[in-house]
């Protein structure tokens, strides 16, 4: 699992989301992403995080699956231009 595989399906699943992913530890297990989508309007963190974790349940869930942790950073495009 390499980063752009991973930003390619969050990418896929919230087509407007601008993301940013690095591997934290050089391994393909270990990530951390920044996700910024107006599809997080109106949504809390739970919500958010479910959306991108829906977008990798293929390679997020399970005993086998090449992705052991990932750190999300989730904003609205409006959130994150204040920070």
């Amino acid at each position: 699992m390499t980063p752009d595989d991973i930003r390619a399906r969050i990418r896929a699943a919230l087509p407007d989301a601008e993301v940013s992913v690095t591997d934290t530890t050089g391994g393909g297990d270990h990530f951390d992403a920044t996700v910024i989508s107006s599809a997080f309007a109106g949504k809390g963190p739970v919500e958010r995080h479910r959306l991108v974790y829906a977008a990798l349940s293929e390679v997020i869930v399970g005993p086998s699956a090449p992705i052991h942790a990932l750190a999300l950073t989730t904003a609205t495009p409006e959130e994150y231009q204040r920070k």
